[in-house]
């Protein structure tokens, strides 16, 4: 009879106060702050860019991503799933978040940004004289007869 319960068994309990007294509280708490922390950035970052759709698109992935795994993560303190789901939702959950911002978008904006460039380079040359800002007589209105 061992006294201590081997590693692996912990995957399989369930995930409540009882057996878990040490991560339950943090995990619900970091999962009502995530919740939460999501939902604010979503909103701040959407205003700020309204005019950049890359991003906006980026803003709205890690949105419902957070939506989906922190939202989960309640429900399992609610139903007090086993352990190996919670922290399996964890790693996805906040895996997808990392590839999202770090692998998923980075070569979209890398497009984008030059697109950018390449339109304030353009726009910047076509008004680099200022003759081209100013209509000519001739072109204003030609006489009909």
């Amino acid at each position: 009879m061992a006294l201590w319960p081997k590693p692996w068994e912990y995957l399989f309990k369930p995930f409540d106060k009882a057996n878990f007294p040490d991560l339950w509280l943090p995990l619900l708490v970091a999962s009502v702050l995530g919740l939460i922390a999501t939902v604010v950035v979503y909103n701040v970052r959407t205003r700020q860019l309204h005019r950049h759709a890359v991003y906006l698109q980026m803003y709205e992935w890690l949105l419902w991503t957070g939506i989906v795994t922190f939202g989960l993560m309640l429900v399992y303190f609610v139903f007090a799933f086993d352990w190996i789901i919670v922290l399996s939702t964890i790693v996805v959950g906040l895996g997808m978040m990392v590839w999202i911002r770090f692998i998923r978008f980075p070569p979209e904006f890398q497009v984008y940004e030059r697109q950018l460039a390449k339109q304030r380079y353009f726009s910047r040359e076509r008004y680099a004289r200022p003759e081209s800002t100013i209509r000519s007589r001739s072109s204003r209105r030609r006489r009909r007869r």
